[in-house]
């Protein structure tokens, strides 16, 4: 993975934004991403093809649905970039926000919007 291309990506906010929750809470689908950060389908789901072009994320397919978590592939230098980016943003308001989204999605648990 070449370094520009990484920084690249963490530049646009939506895709920062995907990764960060994907740090926090793992696995995530795409509704779910779409419910935190109150972005349409379409959007979150461009973003997210990036970041799997660029080997930054993993997919994983369950019939309809599709899971995205950060790849276990990537170099060292990059992990620790999202450790340690992912420690600078965890108490700002607008990541409490996402993940009070995520948390909150009409009254049920994560994952509820995939079954």
């Amino acid at each position: 993975m070449q370094p520009e291309a990484f920084f690249r990506a963490l530049s646009d906010a939506t895709r920062l934004r995907s990764l960060m929750l994907m740090q926090s809470e793992g696995e995530l689908c795409v509704c779910e991403l779409t419910a935190a950060l109150d972005l349409s389908q379409p959007k979150i789901s461009r973003h997210l093809g990036q970041l799997r072009d660029l080997g930054i994320t993993r997919v994983r397919r369950e019939g309809t649905w599709v899971f995205y978590r950060i790849s276990d592939d990537l170099p060292p230098w990059a992990a620790r970039v999202l450790e340690e980016t992912f420690k600078g943003i965890e108490g700002s308001s607008r990541f409490r926000e996402d993940r009070q989204r995520l948390t909150g999605m009409s009254g049920r648990p994560p994952r509820a919007c995939c079954r």
